[in-house]
């Protein structure tokens, strides 16, 4: 599928942005802005199939999101960034990318979900409802959160959920949490980036073991799951410093 992309600025080091589930390329437009000032950054973003002003799907397959993102965004950036589900599409697509590095934001790589016994078949015996309880708890833990989002950020993320296809939504958890990432070499040099809530998409063990491939795990305290529209400054700040340290 050909997605819709959008590139900012004109500076020497290039980047690819990748959101998250329920995101756009639009959700992006804090981090852009900033990076875009500084005079040193070409930022591309895309918006996955069934999300922004992309075509929705038949399916959701998260190869077929990453094959989508393969015909997107040009070989050998500096850079790809993918958060959340971004980074469950990004870990499948980024071997054919072939960025000189890549950066995870509180990736997708293994969900905290049941998958066996009789509680993993409780829960996915009807994923809709069992979807919509979690994401209802969810919603309430983050509405704090999402309340100190200032007045422009809260709007693109109530236009991005307008257009976002949420039929996809409990296929997409069931595959992520049915498939976690195994701990193997990274392809590129790979850092993954964590949070206070990093545990519902990345357990610790994971990391550990992802740590001990040669990927390189940093660790930000005091902030959440999106952590770029939480708190842009320090993001770009985190990113700014990994660009600069890329091989």
């Amino acid at each position: 599928m050909r997605l819709t992309t959008k590139t900012s600025g004109d500076g020497p080091y290039r980047i690819g942005l990748v959101h998250g589930l329920g995101g756009e390329g639009a959700t992006w437009q804090p981090l852009v802005d900033r990076l875009v000032a500084t005079g040193a950054y070409t930022v591309t973003t895309v918006d996955l199939r069934g999300h922004g002003a992309s075509d929705r799907a038949q399916s959701y397959g998260l190869d077929e999101f990453a094959d989508d993102v393969v015909q997107a965004l040009p070989a050998g950036l500096d850079s790809v960034v993918g958060h959340s589900l971004g980074g469950a599409v990004l870990v499948r697509a980024v071997g054919r990318l072939q960025p000189r590095q890549a950066v995870y934001l509180d990736p997708g790589f293994q969900l905290a979900l049941p998958t066996t016994g009789l509680t993993g078949r409780l829960f996915w015996s009807v994923p809709v409802l069992s979807m919509g309880a979690a994401a209802l708890i969810q919603a309430r833990r983050g509405a704090k959160v999402r309340a100190g989002y200032d007045s422009t950020t809260r709007t693109l993320l109530r236009e991005a959920r307008g257009r976002f296809d949420g039929r996809m939504a409990p296929g997409v958890f069931k595959e992520v949490a049915f498939h976690p990432i195994t701990a193997t070499t990274p392809v590129v040099p790979s850092t993954v980036v964590l949070t206070d809530d990093s545990a519902a998409v990345l357990p610790d063990a994971l990391a550990d073991s992802l740590e001990r491939e040669g990927w390189t795990i940093r660790r930000v305290a005091g902030v959440h799951h999106d952590l770029h529209l939480e708190d842009p400054d320090r993001t770009v700040a985190l990113l700014v410093d990994l660009f600069a340290h890329t091989p």
